[in-house]
């Protein structure tokens, strides 16, 4: 059972952040452990508040895991600022450094508005991306990071292979913002691989916390000793599933069915898939 600690905010309608992320690896066979960085008060219909929690717990709840239950993959999510950035990351170097993490840049809401200041941006780039095994970014989250306007697929393998020059060992760029009856991510990695993936879109308004779970389900797969690939293929089929079964609760972005079993592995999901 591959352990997996998660940094993230919690959501009090239970369709992303912690909740989210908990399902997912329980879904998908690990053990899901716990550092809050912040509560929410929210439902489908939005963020009525936010309530911090200060670094220096957010670092006690990493520790208290770390030193007993131990992990073998690090999720990273919402840390909300500056000073949770850095010492979420300090924490990472000092009991953990050689467990791999994935980190879910969460800069972007999906109105658009920016949800870390600049130096929290900073700070992320600076100390945590060049430590992530696996970088998870969006289209307005790529774009945020690069300074590049990303349109069609073309751009996104390149923003893709660019954001390998902050450090992270690979980068999943998911191109669900983009226009088109397919959804392609693109996994790419500093020893030059490329792996393209592709899927039908799914047209639904159940769509809250698809990043948080994705980051998760990949996670999961990392802790358990898949290879990256397989974590990612894994990962996208249990998500698309989740959105394709959704309850269909709320009366905005509601949430996944997370619960869903996973069937057997088909041959590998990759339309296609190459080296540099």
């Amino acid at each position: 059972m591959g352990r997996v600690l998660i940094v993230a905010g919690s959501d009090s309608g239970g369709g992303a952040g912690i909740q989210a992320d908990v399902k997912a690896v329980t879904m998908l066979g690990g053990y899901a452990a716990t550092a809050i960085t912040a509560l929410t008060a929210q439902n489908t219909l939005g963020v009525l508040g936010i309530e911090p929690v200060t670094p220096e717990f957010v670092a006690l709840q990493m520790e208290a895991v770390l030193v007993d239950i131990g992990a073998d993959a690090i999720k990273i999510g919402m840390l909300g600022s500056e000073a949770n950035v850095v010492r979420v990351a300090a924490t990472c170097r000092r009991l953990a450094p050689s467990v791999p993490i994935v980190l879910d840049p969460v800069m972007v809401a999906k109105g658009g508005s920016r949800l870390l200041e600049p130096a929290a941006e900073r700070a992320l780039v600076g100390e945590l991306v060049p430590m992530a095994a696996l970088l998870t970014p969006n289209v307005p989250e790529a774009e945020a990071l690069s300074g590049e306007r990303i349109t069609d697929e073309a751009k996104l393998l390149y923003v893709a292979s660019r954001l390998l020059l902050l450090g992270p060992a690979a980068v999943l760029l998911k191109g669900g913002h983009l226009e088109g009856e397919s959804v392609v991510d693109y996994l790419v990695t500093a020893d030059g691989t490329v792996d393209r993936f592709e899927s039908p879109r799914i047209r639904s308004r159940s769509t809250h916390g698809t990043g948080c779970t994705l980051a998760s389900a990949v996670a999961a797969g990392i802790a358990e000793g898949l290879t990256l690939a397989d974590s990612v293929a894994r990962a996208r089929r249990y998500l698309l599933e989740a959105i394709r079964t959704a309850p269909g609760l709320g009366s905005g972005h509601g949430p996944l069915n997370h619960g869903h079993p996973l069937s057997p592995s088909p041959p590998l999901e990759k339309a296609d898939a190459r080296a540099n």
